[in-house]
């Protein structure tokens, strides 16, 4: 049965030393003035320069410590945040990524490199999020290995058991009231705007007693494989998703063939 009201969790992506410092201090500090215990995803060796945004902090790492002390749940965010293969993912949200369609022995390399580096900063990885949500059964056949047996991915509306993990819902990229489920909104600092933020403080100002974290999620759920309907719901949900992105791309590119007022001078001349 969904839970009924919602419940929500919050997930911070692309965070690493060089993380924007303006943003995150934003972030960090809704995180501690509503006491949430969000997901936490580090990707533990950057080399993506997109996320490259501030000089590297030297007390990021101490700070995500802290978090993880009062509740948070560290996430490895893939390996350097690299996506340069085109392997179809689990869940196709995208058509590059880090780790979908690379071999399995390599990706077994860069899960065992990003757990040791992120536990040589005395964090506890327990959970896996992908770069642009890019895995496939090979990364989570390592995942199993390596004893990460939970994930964040998926459109359902609780938690489920695929391929031998536990799936924690992700479906939303800004706060929206719901009437009923477990759902968790997805927050890069790195890009997201002050508006955005600014309407997560005033949803978190309405809904803070709704936030959960992982560890009562999975005190209160028995996760079970989805139902077909369930499974008919989220690939709905995908398809949705993939149109709307495909309408805005289409919209972006009548814009940018759009002349300029000195373009249109020069045509018209």
């Amino acid at each position: 049965m969904p839970l009924t009201p919602a419940q929500y969790l919050l997930r911070f992506d692309d965070l690493c030393p060089t993380v924007s410092a303006q943003r995150w201090s934003q972030c960090v500090a809704l995180i501690e003035e509503f006491h949430l215990h969000p997901i936490l995803a580090v990707v533990p060796d950057n080399r993506d320069p997109e996320l490259c945004v501030s000089p590297p902090d030297p007390g990021f790492w101490r700070q995500l410590r802290a978090f993880e002390t009062a509740g948070a749940v560290i996430a490895l965010h893939g390996y350097r945040h690299l996506c340069l293969s085109r392997g179809r993912s689990l869940l196709p949200l995208h058509a590059q990524s880090e780790f979908a369609g690379v071999s399995a022995a390599t990706q077994r390399g860069w899960i065992r490199d990003g757990l040791d580096l992120l536990r040589g900063h005395s964090l506890n990885p327990r959970l896996w999020v992908a770069p642009r949500h890019g895995f496939d059964t090979a990364t989570l056949e390592v995942l199993r290995d390596e004893g990460i047996l939970l994930l964040c991915d998926g459109l359902a509306r609780r938690p489920f058991l695929r391929n031998g993990l536990t799936w924690i819902p992700q479906q939303l990229w800004a706060p929206v009231e719901k009437p009923s489920g477990l759902w968790t909104i997805c927050v890069h600092p790195n890009t997201t705007s002050a508006a955005t933020l600014l309407t997560l403080c005033d949803f978190l100002d309405r809904n803070a007693g709704r936030f959960t974290s992982v560890d009562r999620v999975l005190a209160a759920f028995l996760p079970t494989p989805l139902t077909r309907g369930e499974r008919f719901s989220a690939r709905l949900a995908l398809w949705r998703i993939r149109a709307t992105r495909a309408a805005k791309t289409v919209r972006a590119g009548r814009r940018s063939d759009e002349p300029s007022p000195s373009q249109a001078e020069t045509q018209q001349g």
